[in-house]
């Protein structure tokens, strides 16, 4: 299921960005937008929620997934990921992220294969290395589609 959401369309890579953490949740979830996918409503209650409950989108070493609910605006589940260098501080420097995934959750119960799918793959230490250090939009997207080096 995630090599269905995250793909050439849906990923982004960002290198040398002045973004801060607002601007780059607004731009990781650009695609899902465009597509229709979500409302800006959805992208404005993400960081709200970022905003009233600080940085708990932040899952793990450099990685945030921003999401809300699914009445906020989501048309149509869907998933982005921008990847940003150097690291963007998400509401402190406590929280340097450098992968940024959206998620759009349709209902409460659709997005957890994906959700499991995105776990198994940044629990794997070699994985989650390469994701990183990817240089290409491609790179990326072959990682999600589980192709090995």
């Amino acid at each position: 299921m995630l090599a269905s959401l995250l793909t050439k369309d849906t990923i982004q890579i960002q290198n040398n960005t002045n973004l801060n953490w607002k601007e780059a949740i607004r731009q990781a979830a650009s695609p899902l937008l465009e597509a229709g996918k979500v409302e800006e409503s959805y992208v404005d209650s993400m960081i709200d929620v970022v905003e009233k409950n600080g940085p708990f989108i932040n899952i793990g070493p450099h990685i945030a997934l921003a999401h809300s609910r699914p009445e906020k605006g989501v048309n149509e589940m869907g998933m982005a990921l921008m990847k940003v260098t150097p690291a963007i501080n998400l509401v402190s420097v406590d929280h340097p992220i450098t992968l940024f995934f959206v998620l759009a959750a349709s209902d409460n119960t659709k997005h957890l294969k994906a959700l499991q799918e995105l776990a198994t793959i940044l629990q794997d230490d070699r994985r989650l290395k390469r994701l990183e250090n990817a240089e290409s939009v491609n790179d990326l997207v072959n990682e999600f589609k589980g192709v090995q080096e």
